[in-house]
Order: C-alpha cells, then sequence, then structure tokens
C-alpha cells in the first residue's frame, strides 16, 4: 500500500497545480484581440489567393 500512496500523492499535487494555473490567465487585452482578428483576416486571405491560383491553373489546363 505505501508504494501507491507517493504516486498518487503526487498526481493530486499536480493536479491541483494546473488547475491553479489554468485560472491564472489574464483576460485578452484589445490589443491581441486585435491581433488576432487581423490573423484571421489574412489566413482567409491567403485562403481565396490559392483557390484564385488553382482556377487559374485548372483554366490553364483548360478545366472548366
Amino acid at each position: 500500500m505505501m508504494k501507491l500512496e507517493k504516486p498518487i500523492c503526487t498526481a493530486v499535487v499536480m493536479s491541483a497545480l494546473i488547475v491553479a494555473l489554468a485560472g491564472c490567465q489574464k483576460p485578452e487585452g484589445p490589443a491581441e484581440h486585435a491581433g488576432k482578428e487581423v490573423d484571421k483576416t489574412v489566413e482567409k486571405a491567403g485562403k481565396q489567393i490559392e483557390k484564385a491560383g488553382d482556377n487559374i491553373h485548372d483554366a490553364a489546363k483548360g478545366k472548366k
């Protein structure tokens, strides 16, 4: 029984630390929010450019 006590105790302490650290995250500020919106917009634009490139490639090969 003594062999199981230490790993179980360690697991409980580690779980408590993980939960405590997860609760310490700061709320998102306006600059971070704006940055995320820019990232989303750039990603969408990249997908549209890739799609346009595929369409041009298909048109050059005579598809569509």
